[in-house]
């Protein structure tokens, strides 16, 4: 259950409609997506993720592709369903396979499992990591 309700793309403020028009028109899609709409409560959070969203997720050092498997990956560390779907489908359209997107599985449990078995053993670092 959501905190706030969407906001409805008709009624909303002319700030958060030129933010939607915006969103659709650069995702290249005819909707505005929950979360979106949901962080429309607040115009000056849509703007900013928006914003940092489009910086952080353009091409660079990285490929697209490989920046949306990340985004993937942290979603599934932090259980976030909602980023998960809406990444896997990004990095589906950006060249994701069925056969990739199952190994990322594996990769991140694989992670997740070391991490807490090197935590829960308290393992000092090894001098040549440093």
């Amino acid at each position: 259950m959501t905190i706030f309700k969407p906001i409805d793309e008709k009624k909303a403020s002319s700030r958060v409609k030129k933010l939607f028009k915006r969103i659709k028109k650069e995702r290249k899609i005819n909707f505005i997506p929950n979360f979106w709409k949901t962080i429309a409560n607040d115009p000056d959070t849509l703007e900013r993720t928006w914003e940092s969203l489009n910086q952080i997720m353009k091409k660079g050092a990285l490929d697209p592709l490989t920046k949306e498997l990340i985004y993937i990956a942290v979603s599934m560390t932090n259980s976030c369903e909602y980023c998960i779907r809406s990444h896997s489908a990004s990095a589906k359209k950006k060249g994701m396979t069925d056969k990739m997107l199952k190994e990322l599985i594996a990769v991140v449990g694989m992670a997740n499992e070391t991490n807490r078995l090197v935590e829960s053993y308290q393992v000092k670092v090894d001098e040549f990591l440093k």
